[in-house]
């Protein structure tokens, strides 16, 4: 990841005060540019990471940063993006929520007739990314990815809000959609049946797991002297490394 650390360039004397105009004129394209220059990042004391202290094994060092995130007050530190492939090799990303990490890999949810559970049936290698800006770190998880149990899907869809296993029930996820009144409308008779019978289950709703080959913890720094250590799954156990940034 490269960053301009503190970096403040060229603003607008217009606008709101963040070097873009308000307007809609023909300048748009500079406004962006010059916005996209004077924005900072990491503008926060960072945190230091000595590799040398790191746990054998990832998962209690992503516990551990998962649980500092939070208390930094990172927003929504359990959404990560998901990469995948497609049947003709061109990757695809969305964001997503994670459900859960233990000893088996990260877990999180979709249908299997989404557009991620039809490309992970096909190819089920993939990737995750978490990105924690409030503290300057990000984590990366490559490994192939396995489906759950019909229980664990069950347990899942309903460990949740009745608004979570409503948009469950509508389904049709990746679909297209003819016109957002036909989603309202399914949405309701969902919502309904949600509150009615809150023992309902999808028949796509999928937990997956998966399990690392491969963790990269990267650790930001003032002078961009950033820390990167990888964890790569060997056998039965885990070999460490250290990247340059």
């Amino acid at each position: 990841m490269t960053h301009e650390h503190g970096s403040t360039g060229p603003s607008s004397s217009t606008g709101t005060g963040t070097g873009i105009s308000s307007g809609s004129g023909t300048s748009s394209g500079q406004d962006f540019h010059s916005l996209l220059r004077s924005l900072r990042v990491w503008d926060t004391e960072l945190p230091a990471f000595d590799p040398a202290d790191a746990p054998g094994d990832p998962l209690p060092l992503f516990h551990r940063w998962f649980v500092e995130a939070a208390a930094a007050g990172q927003p929504e530190p359990h959404t990560m993006t998901l990469a995948t492939v497609d049947e003709d090799g061109r990757p695809d990303v969305r964001t997503l929520m994670l459900h859960d990490a233990d000893e088996r890999g990260w877990h999180f949810a979709s249908h299997s007739t989404s557009a991620k559970g039809r490309q992970l049936a096909a190819r089920p290698d993939a990737a995750l990314g978490f990105y924690w800006p409030a503290q300057g770190r990000q984590i990366r998880v490559r490994g192939r990815v396995v489906p759950g149990t019909a229980d664990e899907a069950y347990a899942d869809l309903h460990a949740r809000s009745t608004g979570a296993l409503a948009a469950a029930l509508v389904g049709r996820q990746s679909e297209p959609l003819v016109a957002y009144e036909e989603l309202e409308r399914a949405s309701e008779a969902a919502w309904e049946r949600a509150a009615a019978e809150p023992d309902a289950t999808s028949g796509t709703w999928t937990v997956y797991v998966l399990e690392p080959s491969e963790v990269e913890f990267f650790q930001g720094e003032a002078r961009r002297r950033h820390v990167r250590l990888r964890y790569l799954h060997e056998g039965k156990g885990w070999a460490r490394e250290l990247l340059w940034p």
